[in-house]
This record gives C-alpha cells, structure tokens and sequence, in this order.
C-alpha cells in the first residue's frame, strides 16, 4: 500500500491526533489533505502553538486545548504522541470504546518501500544511528534518517525506492506496544531510564524488545555482548544475532582485540581486522562500542576501508562531548544528551585529569548512587542544578570516596548562573563539562534546547 491509498482510506474518519508537537506536525497536514475529520489533542494553548494553530483552524481541524484536553478522547484512529504510551487510561478508556491506536512510525514501518535499520537503547543510539547514516553513504546508498532524531520520515513515504534505506532511532516511547520488523534490529544497552513515564523497569525493557520480536528469520539483530539486560534479549530473538563487546572476542559480530584493534568475525570464524580503536576520532570508549555497533549492524553492506574511513573522519554529533569553546584557556564541553548517570559516567571517563562538572535536571525516577564514587574520582568543583541537585549532592557525599571539599559543591537554582558560576571559578588549563545525568523537561523543551542554551552563554562571554 502507497502513502497516498493509506491516507485515502482515512477520507471521512474520525482521526484524533494526541500531540501537536514537531513529530505529529507532518501527520496532521497529511491527514487534513486527505480529507480526515481530525481533532488535534494537545496540553498547549492557541497562543502557544502559533502560526500552526491559526493555519490549521481555517482548514477545519478541530483543536482541544489546555488541561483537560484528554477529557472524552474518543475517534476512529487514534494517533498518539512518542511520549504519551498506551497504558494511559485516557488511550485504555478509548480503545474499550472501539478506537484504533496508532502512531506515526507504526504506519510508518507498515508503508516503507526499502530496507530499515532500526537502534534503540538506554545509552549512544543518536551517535550510533548516525554512524550507520553516515556509512551507508559513504557506500552510495540514499540514506533517510528520522525517527527519534532528524525529522518525521511518513510523508516521505512515497519519495523512498527499494534500493534506499530507511534508518531509524527508536525510543521506548515509539517502541512501547509498536509492531515493527526491521531488516536491522539494534539494541546498544539496557539501564534503568524513563521511569518517570514507564510503570517499571520490566515495562521499560519490554517496550525496548518490540524492536526484535517481530523480525523475520532472515533479519539481523545486533546486541551488546557486555551488557547483560541487552545479552539475556538473544533467547527471544526471531532471527540470528551479531554480537559487539570490548571485554572479549565474540562468535559472529565486532569485538575490541587485546592489542587495540577492532575486528569483525563472520559467520564462520573468519576475523576481519577493521581499525585500531586509537583512530576513532571521537573520544571515549563508549564511542568506540557505539562505531563496532554500527559496524556490526553494516557488516557485509559496507566494506571495512569504509568502516575505517568514515570512524577516522566522523566528528561526533550535537550535544555528545562536543567542545563549544576554549575560552581563556578553558575548555567547554556540551554534553547536553547525558539525560542518565550511565551516560554522564562515560562521559566523565574520557577526561584524564579533573574538571569542572554542572549536572541536574528532571526526576526520572533513576537512582544516582553510581555516580558518586565517579565524581568524587574525575570533578574538582560540582555545580548543581535543578529537580535533581539534591539527589545528586547526596550520592556523592555518601560516596566511599568523598571528603569535604573534594569536590566543591555548588547548588545554584537559575541554570544561566549556575554556567557562569562554574566559567568563574575555571582557570586556564580546566575544563567545564556540561553533563547533566537527568531529563531537561524540568526546565527545557528537550536537551538541544538545553544544550544551545549553554552553548549561547558560552559563545556570549568576553
């Protein structure tokens, strides 16, 4: 079925969309011009969605507003927001009434012409994601990125021709009760996140397995030998599984050889050195497991002079250790993405030498107890913001390793003044890492705003 007899057969239906954010915006245009009955859900207000509400109230979409926007949901097909799962009772209580509940990417994997390579994981599936972007084409595939990054990937549906790739990040969000059979499944890692949002741990990790169950016996799906949550997902697996681990050599998949090198290993035994981890140009080892992912994801589509090349020239993304400034000596580093301890801890280990930490954001449930021996071990001066400051504060004082004063600690409620604070106190030779091991939703719309933020105070001193 085409895009265009998809939406066709929506003509006269009662479509509600939940969500009148970026990723459902494309949705919404589409399912006006097919002539849907839609009525766009959303805890916003007029003012605050702009041009787009007056655009779409003259073509006749119908808006519910502000709080109680959930109130009555009802329609033929629901289409939900990522973030808004099915086992809320609002969507419970609709679908006992006889509607359909969807999304975007569901329908998405439903009309995709070409093959699809899917990531999800707790920790580097945006940098992992990309990676596989960026070597498919660099091999000459027309390459179409989206999903939880680059933009909502439907409305391109009918642009996309078999011998393309569809390339996707996935979150728990998307994936919760999402049937979906990629050619590639992916799954970095497993650690407790999004608990805020999931009932529990068990309904986080599920939500991260409909990436596989549903693949045919001719897909591939490549898992993280070093992990166990990740390791223990290969006994339900549909289809063969490719290993990547740094800790030892693997049966089929990548593996980090003793003496440094990168290796990938067929079906058959047969060991195919690819590059010395020391060549990967961006910094850290968890950035060198998310390029032996994507190479295990890509071995026998991309060659290895490929693999080396595009590991020896990629730079890293937005918000991922990325160096904003060396200002007066002083090295500031945005790594705005750091939303879990696990992610905050990997960045911390790439530094050989201690540095100036500003950390904080959202509640999301997750115990921060394994970073406190981390900061104790890497940060001189801690400066803490947000929902998070306290909890965060009291890891690391009840860390083995803490005394008073080592580190600093600094509690500043406004995040602008927290940034200059720690710019204050950093002398030449420091470095000023923003990594803030929580959500940015306490504050912020999502961690790019946070990070362009930092960013802007950075660029901005003089």
């Amino acid at each position: 079925m085409t895009l265009k007899e998809y939406m066709s057969a929506l003509a006269g239906k009662r479509v509600t969309v939940v969500g009148a954010g970026l990723s459902n915006r494309p949705l919404i245009g589409l399912l006006a011009d097919a002539g849907a009955d839609v009525t766009v859900c959303d805890r916003s207000m007029p003012g605050e969605l702009g041009t787009f509400y007056d655009t779409y109230a003259a073509r006749g979409v119908k808006f519910r507003l502000g709080p109680d926007y959930l109130d009555g949901l009802d329609g033929d097909i629901i289409f939900r927001t990522p973030s808004f799962l099915p086992i809320q009772p609002a969507l419970a209580a609709a679908r006992e009434r006889g509607a359909a509940v969807t999304s975007e990417m569901e329908v998405f994997f439903g009309l995709c012409p070409c093959p699809t390579v899917a990531v999800t994981g707790s920790d580097g599936k945006t940098t992992t994601t990309t990676v596989i972007a960026k070597l498919l084409e660099a091999s000459g595939r027309r390459v179409w990125l989206g999903g939880n990054i680059g933009r909502p990937l439907l409305a391109d549906v009918d642009s996309m021709s078999p011998e393309d790739v569809a390339v996707l990040e996935l979150s728990s969000f998307q994936l919760h009760s999402m049937d979906c059979s990629p050619d590639v499944a992916v799954i970095t890692n497993l650690a407790p996140n999004h608990l805020d949002i999931h009932k529990d741990l068990q309904d986080y990790i599920d939500a991260k397995k409909q990436i596989f169950r549903s693949q045919r016996p001719d897909a591939r799906l490549v898992l993280n030998r070093d992990n166990a949550l990740t390791a223990a997902c290969a006994g339900e697996a549909k289809c063969p599984v490719s290993w990547f681990s740094r800790k030892g050599r693997v049966d089929r998949g990548v593996y980090l050889r003793s003496d440094g090198m990168i290796c990938a290993v067929a079906e058959d035994g047969a060991e195919t050195p690819i590059l010395p981890a020391a060549d990967i140009r961006v910094p850290g080892m968890h950035n060198v497991e998310n390029m032996m992912t994507a190479f295990a994801a890509l071995w026998g589509q991309v060659t290895p002079e490929i693999m080396a090349a595009v590991a020896r020239s990629f730079s890293g993304v937005a918000h991922r250790l990325e160096t904003v400034r060396v200002f007066k000596g002083v090295t500031y580093i945005n790594d705005s993405i750091a939303s879990s301890p696990d992610r905050t801890l990997a960045g911390l280990a790439c530094f050989d030498r201690k540095l100036i930490l500003i950390a904080g954001g959202k509640d999301k449930g997750i115990p921060f107890d394994s970073l406190g021996s981390a900061v104790c071990e890497h940060v001189k001066k801690l400066y803490l913001t947000g929902m998070t400051a306290g909890k965060i504060r009291a890891a690391v004082e009840a860390a083995p390793e803490y005394r008073p004063g080592a580190p600093e600690i600094y509690m500043i409620d406004d995040f602008t003044e927290t940034v200059k604070a720690a710019a204050a106190a950093a002398e030449p030779g420091d470095t000023v890492l923003m990594s803030p091991a929580s959500t940015s939703f306490d504050r912020f719309k999502n961690f790019e705003e946070r990070g362009e933020l930092f960013r802007r105070i950075v660029e901005e001193m003089h």
